[in-house]
């Protein structure tokens, strides 16, 4: 079996224009750095791997133009937090936000994203391998043992787990390198796993998911047309919920279930990626844009701009001057 700086990283990098530069001194030098090519754009991505048990991983960079990302992903669990992103998952469709914690399930299946240009992308993330979870956990204390998987879905999205993202900002502030610091990131990811477990005790579920029937499916794929068509708009809540033929509860529980997000916040997603090509492609205002995407006050677009993607909409603007 290929260790995983070979399975996992260094073929998704390569192809997607990066190359091994190990020149850089901004972390730990246990790990690697990747360098993005100048063509592309700027920033390295760091990633450190312990014996095919887990992974942390640092990214700095940003692409000049939009990048589809797709890879072949194995089995892992990851948690990530973002202080700056911009783009979407496909399949399922799911938004790229900063400032919340991602976690994330890969099954041997296709990653497929859009990262859109000029927006930095930066990230702090633990990925753990099927041979910790399932083996050295279960191995270690198999009398308490519980999968895993469940766990690192709950937190997906999370907005208040400032636990985690503190510990996260301890490893990307780490400059250890021997024993030191080959202790130092074992001891941080059992942290951290002790930390989605215990957030997940704490998490209680506040609507009974039963399988999602294909006429519900249906009417949540009606509700997300009729957003795409009408984002832009005032979107009350009684109309969403004529369009999909269920009760008020059901839809935004269903609706948070199927597309990983509040429809408040696909709403937002729609009107922030609509507003990154108008700043990109047109001279108008920051005060037009808003309104044209749907914000009356330019100060409230302003500060969901900022936090959807870590940039004021002027800085989103210069950044996408010519280079």
């Amino acid at each position: 079996m290929k260790d995983l700086i070979h399975q996992m990283y260094i073929p998704c990098l390569l192809e997607n224009g990066f190359y091994l530069d190990n020149s850089t001194k901004q972390h730990s030098p246990e790990g690697n750095y990747f360098s993005l090519l100048p063509e592309k754009g700027k920033g390295y991505y760091w990633v450190y791997t312990y014996d095919n048990l887990f992974s942390i991983s640092i990214m700095d960079f940003v692409f000049y133009e939009d990048l589809f990302l797709q890879c072949q992903q194995p089995k892992h669990l990851s948690v990530n937090y973002y202080d700056s992103i911009s783009g979407e998952e496909l399949k399922p469709y799911k938004p790229l936000s900063c400032h919340c914690i991602k976690g994330h399930i890969g099954c041997d299946d296709l990653y497929q994203a859009i990262y859109h240009k000029n927006i930095p992308i930066r990230s702090i993330g633990i990925t753990i391998m099927p041979k910790y979870y399932e083996d050295y956990l279960k191995n270690k204390y198999p009398e308490e043992y519980k999968d895993p998987h469940s766990a690192f879905m709950s937190i997906d999205g999370s907005n208040n787990f400032p636990e985690m993202v503190f510990l996260l900002k301890q490893l990307k502030n780490f400059r250890g390198s021997g024993i030191s610091a080959k202790l130092y990131y074992e001891g941080k990811v059992s942290e951290a796993m002790s930390l989605i477990i215990e957030k997940t005790k704490q998490k209680r579920i506040s609507y009974p998911f039963k399988k999602i029937s294909n006429q519900d499916l249906d009417s949540l794929a009606s509700v997300a047309s009729y957003i795409n068509n009408h984002f832009a708009f005032d979107i009350h809540l009684n109309q969403l919920v004529k369009t999909a033929c269920m009760g008020t509860t059901k839809l935004k529980a269903t609706f948070k279930e199927v597309y990983k997000c509040t429809i408040t916040e696909y709403i937002q997603n729609k009107r922030i990626r609509h507003a990154e090509r108008l700043l990109t492609n047109t001279d108008l205002t920051i005060y037009q844009i808003s309104q044209i995407v749907g914000y009356k006050n330019a100060s409230r677009f302003s500060q969901l701009f900022r936090k959807n993607t870590g940039l004021l909409p002027n800085e989103y603007r210069k950044l996408s001057l010519p280079k």
